[in-house]
């Protein structure tokens, strides 16, 4: 068996990253010497990078079949976790597997097995049963957000998964929440726990929870009133239910307040447009579902506006999780209406907010976000991207931000008061040689 020879100093370094925090090196220690491993750790504390390190030090280089699976509950982990996985410079590869992506395109990607596949629990159930994945060699099973994972919905799925993998030997399972039990079937035994969550739920000083009262039933206006007030930072808004993010958002919109919106019901474009738009400061508010409270990595969350009460304690407690992450502050802000009870797992002195009654509107992103129709399978990279809009577009280095190359396209935010000018410098040129379709995007 050739293990893998990156030193932690090697990949730390392709990261950016100057060492490992306690939790990190404690899983470390702990799957060294141990199959059966149970994370718990706050959301944003670096649990992709606790659990990736351990399964790269069981990987052998010369099998060239998968060696280990990665169960996740929603795409955007998975594509976290593949783009993480890529940025330690292993030279492995890693594929993942997720609704809204071409199944052919995984299933190409499957012909020369990867070292590693990340997946949502239907999608790897689907190729199991297609013959897709060589089940045969997988050695290691990790589940990430498995408390989300093993919910009334996908436990059939992954129950099915598991039994399709007789040769397991580390089952490696994390989690921001201890509220869920394991099931028999996942084959846990003998597990080491290591718990780094906080011994109160939000007893970080770093995260301020706060209430806001709307005199109306309906609380769109006391909404648009709260976010005047907080000004141009970034804000996500948490609604309970598509219907509500739809509404919420095109309201906020009519009153003069830029926002995308994001839920399960939109196409994959749709919602990789959305969250680039909102990581690359083209809008500074979301307005989501929880869908948004669990994996996905957007830094500088400033703040999380409760529209709707969360349904339980773990739903609080992974929609507080965007914000305040690492060593940055920030604050939860519950917005109700008079007749609204605040639930038992809410403190209820909870600071009142008082917000004025006029504020002016937020000052507008100075980005926008420009859509091209290629992606990595068409051989286009970030450096291709700048070199384009710098040669062709006449766009400086400062007025080019965040780049996210994506499979089959691609996004970049510019400087929006340059979008004009560059969209008509490009509008006949090429990248790769070839034609491509760029324009703002929806």
């Amino acid at each position: 068996m050739q293990q893998t020879n990156f030193s932690i100093s090697t990949v730390l370094s392709n990261l950016n990253i100057d060492a490992l925090n306690e939790m990190q090196q404690a899983s470390i220690n702990a799957n060294a010497d141990h199959d059966n491993i149970v994370l718990l750790s706050a959301t944003g504390s670096g649990k992709t990078l606790a659990f990736l390190l351990p399964v790269l030090q069981l990987l052998d280089i010369g099998n060239k079949n998968t060696q280990a699976l990665i169960i996740v509950p929603s795409r955007e982990l998975a594509q976290q976790i593949e783009e993480v996985f890529k940025q330690m410079g292993t030279g492995l590869k890693i594929t993942s597997c997720y609704g809204g992506h071409k199944r052919e395109t995984e299933e190409n990607n499957l012909i020369q097995p990867p070292a590693l596949i990340v997946g949502t629990p239907g999608r790897l159930a689907d190729h199991i049963r297609r013959g897709s994945i060589t089940v045969d060699s997988i050695t290691t099973l990790v589940l990430d957000e498995f408390d989300k994972s093993l919910e009334l919905g996908f436990q059939e799925e992954v129950s099915f998964i598991v039994s399709s993998l007789p040769f397991i030997k580390k089952r490696i399972l994390t989690s921001a929440t201890e509220a869920v039990q394991i099931p028999a079937f996942i084959g846990l035994e003998n597990a080491i726990h290591l718990n780094f969550l906080p011994e109160e739920k939000d007893s970080s000083n770093k995260l301020i929870v706060q209430k806001v009262i709307s005199a109306d039933k309906d609380k769109v206006e006391a909404l648009f009133k709260l976010i005047c007030f907080l000004g141009n930072r970034s804000t996500i808004v948490f609604c309970n239910h598509r219907e509500a993010v739809n509404r919420t958002s095109d309201l906020l919109a009519k009153m003069g307040i830029p926002n995308e919106f994001y839920h399960g019901a939109l196409e994959q474009q749709e919602r990789d447009s959305a969250l680039c738009k909102f990581r690359n400061g083209s809008t500074n508010v979301l307005v989501t579902t929880d869908l948004a409270s669990r994996g996905l990595d957007i830094p500088n969350i400033r703040y999380i506006i409760h529209y709707h009460l969360p349904g339980s304690e773990d739903i609080f407690v992974h929609r507080n999780g965007r914000t305040a992450r690492m060593e940055a502050s920030g604050t939860a802000i519950l917005l109700l209406s008079t007749i609204e009870k605040l639930p038992d797992f809410i403190d209820r002195n909870i600071e009142e907010l008082a917000v004025p009654e006029k504020s002016p509107l937020p000052e507008k992103p100075k980005w926008s976000t420009l859509f091209i129709a290629a992606g990595k399978k068409d051989k286009v990279n970030k450096i291709d991207i700048v070199g384009f809009l710098s040669n062709k577009g006449q766009l400086k280095k400062e007025d080019i931000g965040l780049i996210e190359v994506k499979d089959f396209f691609s996004f970049v935010a510019i400087r929006k008061n340059k979008v004009g000018e560059t969209l008509q410098l490009i509008r006949d040129e090429k990248i790769k040689n070839k034609k491509v379709k760029i324009e703002v995007a929806k």
